[in-house]
């Protein structure tokens, strides 16, 4: 049997844009996707923290070192520019790997979306 558990996290990220007419996902820093190991193409789930809107979309890389997030697509209508997101990952794995598996959760700047 798999269960689902929380793999990865980017806590409280600005968004830098949003783009209502490209076809689907969340463009991402690339230095950020490597250091939470959220891979391109991953499934994602978005939490809005201004105004709660909850969904989930795939991963795509950005720039490195850009601070880039941005809502693609229809996603693009559930959030505004500067809003605060996290973003988050889950992993299925059997209940003996869950018990030892580490997450990883990074905090990265709120101001800039680089790591500090």
């Amino acid at each position: 049997m798999l269960i689902e558990v929380f793999k990865s996290k980017i806590h409280r990220v600005r968004v830098t844009e949003s783009d209502l007419n490209y076809i689907g996902s969340i463009t991402i820093d690339e230095e950020l996707l490597e250091a939470s190991g959220i891979i391109v193409g991953e499934r994602v789930f978005i939490v809005n923290v201004n105004n709660g809107e909850r969904f989930d979309t795939y991963a795509i890389k950005g720039k490195r070192k850009s601070g880039e997030i941005c809502l693609n697509g229809p996603a693009a209508r559930r959030v505004q520019k500067n809003d605060i997101i996290i973003i988050m990952s889950f992993a299925q794995m059997t209940p003996e790997e869950a018990k030892t598996f580490q997450p990883k959760i990074i905090f990265p700047d709120e101001k800039t979306n680089l790591l500090t």
